[in-house]
């Protein structure tokens, strides 16, 4: 009888710690259907996006306050990036999306600039006003071959 009483609670403990590991997986591994009440999306609309990843990082003054979640192409040909932001960040109608590089030839990310309005944006808002990525070979190519003006 003392021997079942132990089991009983070995097996209880056994089964809390797998529910505690589930848990912390679950939270460090950020999955999105337990992550997504801390953030909302915002789709960005550019010309160009070249070098951006899924998982790349969102930025505002160098700080990371989202990540880009899906890219895609629209029928006018317009690059679609669907940014998740942190909750606590609240971006204003007026803010500026631009493609930039870590460094000369580093990772590309998306630079938030925040504007000065007092309405924001919600989740599943569009943001045109977007600045592309600079194209390094195409500036080289036609400086070389005299096409600059």
């Amino acid at each position: 009888m003392k021997n079942s009483s132990i089991q009983f609670w070995v097996g209880l403990f056994m089964i809390a710690g797998f529910v505690a590991f589930g848990y912390l997986a679950l939270q460090l591994g950020e999955v999105s259907f337990l992550s997504s009440s801390k953030n909302y999306t915002v789709t960005a609309q550019f010309d160009n996006i070249s070098g951006i990843k899924k998982g790349g990082s969102v930025q505002i003054a160098g700080v990371v306050v989202g990540e880009v979640s899906k890219i895609w192409l629209d029928k006018d040909g317009v690059a679609n990036v669907f940014l998740q932001i942190n909750k606590e960040v609240k971006l204003s109608i007026d803010s500026m999306a631009s493609v930039k590089s870590q460094g000369l030839i580093g990772d590309k990310y998306i630079q938030l600039s925040l504007g000065g309005d007092e309405e924001f944006f919600h989740d599943g808002d569009v943001l045109t006003d977007t600045e592309s990525a600079v194209d390094l070979e195409s500036l080289i190519s036609k400086f070389a071959f005299g096409s600059v003006k």
